[in-house]
């Protein structure tokens, strides 16, 4: 039976590929993003683009509204959207790492809690969280990102306690590398806010590694495969690492003593 589903984050990357994933497998889809105009292809494929900014509530309550309005209720939100901070923690403005726990996590939460009371109403529902091994793991030079990430796996657990006797399942996504245009300010980032002082050397052979791109990253549409099995298994498993390197950090992470796996992560900026 076809799900309808919400994403947000749809006009590129995971998102995009998740929307005409779970299109593809028959799903009714809502896409949600601030760039309208890059959903067209979403459009075309018979998905439902939907303008949204995740730091606006009133854009938030609005979508879920909308969905609820135009389908009688919502049966998957994937909560992808999101953003990244680069730069040492002891540089980094605390409004910037205020607005990345804003679009990270208080959105994602907002989201959920707009989308419950139909959940719970029918029964059912699933609720996807994309993550990232970042979630589990922290690398240099990122502390705010892998902070929020950290926040919303805590998260996500306490949720998947709280709305499963409701007929509720909650999934966390765990990526690793992956081809998006996500890293795309990183280099632009860690040079404005650590380029000049104590960390610069660091600050600039990450800098210079990210520009050389992701090459070897997993594309999109393996996240995009696990999210609509996470969507569609009953049950599902309550995390998914899908994508270059992802298995193997987390599995790393898991069982070295943190000194050695801080200078395996470390190593290559040092």
């Amino acid at each position: 039976m076809p799900k309808v589903c919400l994403i947000t984050g749809a006009s590129a990357g995971i998102g995009r590929a998740t929307a005409l994933n779970l299109l593809q497998a028959g799903h009714i889809v809502y896409g949600a993003a601030r760039r309208l105009s890059k959903m067209d292809d979403l459009r075309e494929a018979g998905g439902h683009p939907l303008a949204m900014d995740a730091r606006n509530e009133t854009d938030l309550a609005r979508t879920v509204r909308t969905v609820l309005d135009e389908q009688g209720r919502i049966d998957v939100l994937v909560n992808n959207a999101g953003t990244v901070l680069h730069g040492a923690a002891e540089d980094v403005p605390l409004d910037a790492a205020r607005d990345q726990f804003e679009v990270n996590v208080f959105a994602p939460a907002r989201l959920v809690q707009f989308v419950l009371p139909a959940m719970r109403a029918q029964g059912s529902g699933r609720i996807v969280n994309v993550s990232s091994i970042g979630g589990e793991i922290s690398l240099p030079l990122g502390s705010w990102y892998y902070a929020s990430k950290h926040a919303l796996e805590a998260y996500s657990d306490t949720l998947r306690m709280e709305v499963r006797p409701f007929g509720v399942e909650v999934v966390i996504i765990q990526p690793g590398i992956i081809k998006t245009e996500f890293e795309d300010q990183t280099a632009a980032q860690l040079r404005q806010y650590s380029g000049q002082g104590p960390y610069r050397e660091m600050a600039e052979k990450m800098a210079s590694q990210s520009e050389t791109g992701l090459a070897d990253g997993a594309d999109p549409s393996v996240v995009a495969e696990a999210i609509r099995q996470a969507v569609e298994a009953d049950p599902p498993e309550t995390r998914y690492a899908v994508g270059l390197h992802a298995e193997k950090l987390l599995e790393l992470n898991r069982t070295l003593p943190d000194r050695e796996f801080d200078e395996l992560v470390s190593r290559p900026i040092q």
